[in-house]
């Protein structure tokens, strides 16, 4: 799979979802396969690398230029606070395969990047939420039954 290229049985098994409709509907009608995500999460083909120790002035395309020397990058995010829309300092990288996302850890990690040493590790599937109940207002009162 070298120059970044999808396999034909990849491609075919995606085009004939595409007019069947199998894929998601919610995706926008602009793309025939949606974001990337959507691939990613329906056929499992990438790695996702947590990059930490960005430095606040780097962007999603500078750590995409940085990143595709070791392969198709197939997005990059940096995480950014909602209040201040500054960089959060971490951000992740999607591979097309593993082997490139392997690579990249081996070449980047404990590296500088914009004057900074970043850390390069796979990501770790998010957490859900804990099942414990949030308090809302103060506790109900005791009811007697007799």
């Amino acid at each position: 799979m070298s120059g970044g290229r999808i396999p034909r049985t990849i491609l075919s098994n995606l085009l004939s979802r595409a007019t069947t409709g199998s894929l998601s509907s919610s995706t926008s009608s602009s793309s025939s396969f949606g974001p990337p995500s959507i691939l990613i999460s329906r056929r499992g083909i990438a790695s996702k690398l947590y990059v930490a120790g960005l430095s606040f002035y780097t962007t999603e395309k500078a750590l995409s230029d940085v990143f595709s020397q070791f392969g198709q990058v197939v997005e990059a995010t940096v995480m950014m606070d909602k209040v201040s829309s500054r960089s959060k300092g971490f951000g992740f990288v999607t591979f097309a395969s593993e082997l490139e996302a392997e690579k990249a850890i081996n070449e980047m990690d404990q590296k500088p990047l914009h004057g900074r040493v970043i850390h390069v590790e796979l990501a770790k599937p998010r957490r859900p939420y804990s099942s414990a109940p949030i308090a809302r207002g103060p506790p109900e009162p005791p009811t007697d039954v007799q």
